[in-house]
């Protein structure tokens, strides 16, 4: 009688080796989306710092703008570049050019308009980010219950198995209850590393979104101090 890993699942049912097909290919999975936010998030973070560094020397937006494709892996300079767009109809539209006198007042706020498309990026920046971190949260939370499955199935096989054979003997129930196990093991393996990536991951990405505030911010108050007449 073989009652190694790879003969416990060798020797197990369709429906036990199909279970745990599904959770190693949940785990491969929740490993490579684990590298490649890993390596987005630092390819964003060292962008992020090179356009920073640029944006508080450059003396002139429009120049800063011509330049933004050196930093395409910035999320940063996206929410720059979706600003000074919207700043630039603001600028060429005489409906939300500031008015005194006589003249009419503007029908639009320009202000809010910047607002309105500084928020949305960062919604949209945030989204993007957050993209395939459902995978590891579903398997983080789902793994243990398919291996559980696996498990209550393992042992129903030996329950079957004594009924057959009218002996509860280790040479009877052993490999149904090695399959259990195996299927509990990795089910355990394949959820644990998807709550610690997931976890990571989302504290990295909270504090992505707060430096994207705090540049809105800023940016915001250069533009209103330079474009609006605002203190």
């Amino acid at each position: 009688m073989n009652t190694g890993v790879l003969d416990s699942i060798l020797q197990a049912n369709i429906i036990v080796q199909l279970i745990l097909l599904i959770l190693v290919v949940l785990s491969i999975l929740c490993w490579s989306i684990g590298i490649a936010k890993y390596l987005q998030l630092k390819s964003i973070r060292q962008a992020n710092e090179l356009f920073l560094g640029k944006f508080w020397k450059v003396s002139s937006l429009d120049t800063l703008y011509e330049d933004l494709d050196q930093y395409a892996q910035s999320n940063i300079a996206r929410i720059f570049r979706s600003t000074y767009l919207e700043l630039k109809k603001l600028a060429e539209s005489p409906l939300l050019m500031r008015t005194t006198g006589e003249r009419s007042k503007p029908q639009l706020s320009g202000i809010d308009n910047l607002e309105r498309v500084l928020r949305k990026t960062i919604e949209i920046e945030v989204s993007h980010l957050e993209s395939k971190l459902n995978i590891l949260a579903t398997t983080g939370s789902t793994g243990p219950f398919v291996g559980l499955f696996g498990t209550v199935w393992g042992i129903m096989g030996s329950f079957q198995k004594i009924g057959a054979t009218g002996s509860a003997s280790l040479a009877v129930v052993a490999p149904g209850i090695a399959e259990a196990l195996v299927s509990t093991a990795i089910g355990l393996a394949a959820a644990i590393p998807a709550v610690v990536l997931y976890n990571h991951f989302v504290g990295q990405i909270r504090r992505q979104e707060i430096d994207l505030n705090n540049f809105s911010a800023d940016l915001l108050n250069v533009l209103k101090r330079n474009f609006f007449g605002e203190p």
